[in-house]
């Protein structure tokens, strides 16, 4: 039985939740994307040895309420360039089991929802195809790009923003309660609690399909205004045929972005320019070519 399915019965989508046939789907994907342990120090390996023990745990745990999602381990990472560091969140492995089950139940009902111009974090989407579909766009008649950089967008979903957009499509308010409390698990890192009172933070396998839910909102708006775009993740690029016409959807999308989605935008890395001088996903596009960007490169 799909997730989409499901959806014709609002009970039935935590009930499947809460079977081991479901969880136990979960833990193969986990242990497919393999992984370390997070605060409790339990490895994949571990938790398979015992898996009948802790998938029926887990359901129990679900079925009572008294599931309680753990703190995700903070890990810093170099961002690329030496740009920075970016934090990743390390779920449990039980934790990730949940969320992985979850995911396999609510992607089937929210794929068919997402923009055709969003390829990031999707099933059977990648990073070469959104820049195929960029050069294709450039090749119809519009090199000119609106490079929108979203400031620190995983860090500052809101929370209540997220839950109301899923509520819109998922009825039942026990997978919602159940994702509210994974959002609100906290970090701990280098023995400090963080609760988390906003964000997605990177690194579970839930985050990115919610952070393809919320920003949907922009992909639809940018489809009502009739604008050809990629996105892949939080990395979008808009593209015109003029300079002129690039600087008033800056200026027009960039409002809509800060009072509407109340995101923030990053001004000194947004910019307005020829496609032969703007990075996408790490790619230039020279004329109707495809080549690797200079910052790629340093």
């Amino acid at each position: 039985m799909s997730g989409k399915d499901l959806l014709t019965d609002e009970r039935r989508l935590f009930e499947e939740l809460c079977t081991v046939h479901w969880l136990e789907a979960g833990f193969r994907r986990v242990r497919q994307n393999k992984g370390s342990p997070g605060v409790d120090g339990m490895s994949i390996e571990a938790f398979a040895a015992r898996m009948d023990e802790e998938l029926s745990r887990l359901r129990e745990e679900l079925q009572s309420w008294t599931y309680q999602p753990s703190p995700v381990r903070g890990v810093e990472i170099p961002k690329p360039g030496g740009r920075g560091t970016r934090l990743l969140g390390v779920p449990t492995v039980r934790d990730r089991v949940v969320q992985a089950t979850l995911k396999r139940l609510l992607e089937p009902i929210l794929e068919p929802l997402f923009s055709e111009s969003s390829y990031g974090f999707r099933p059977g989407l990648n990073q070469r195809q959104a820049v195929e579909a960029a050069r294709a766009i450039v090749a119809g008649g519009k090199p000119y790009v609106v490079d929108i950089d979203l400031s620190k967008f995983f860090d500052r979903i809101g929370h209540d923003r997220l839950i109301d957009r899923l509520g819109r499509v998922i009825p039942d308010q026990r997978i919602l309660r159940l994702v509210g409390k994974t959002l609100r698990s906290g970090v701990l890192a280098e023995g400090l609690f963080t609760p988390s009172t906003e964000g997605a933070v990177q690194g579970s396998p839930l985050s990115p399909l919610l952070s393809n839910l919320v920003l949907d909102e922009l992909d639809k708006e940018l489809q009502r205004r009739g604008l050809a775009f990629c996105r892949f993740a939080d990395d979008c690029n808009i593209f015109v045929k003029t300079p002129k016409a690039a600087e008033r959807v800056m200026r027009s999308i960039g409002g809509y972005i800060e009072k509407r989605p109340k995101r923030v935008i990053n001004r000194d890395k947004s910019q307005v320019a020829r496609c032969d001088r703007v990075k996408f996903l790490g790619m230039t596009l020279v004329g109707e070519s495809i080549a690797i960007s200079r910052q790629a490169l340093n």
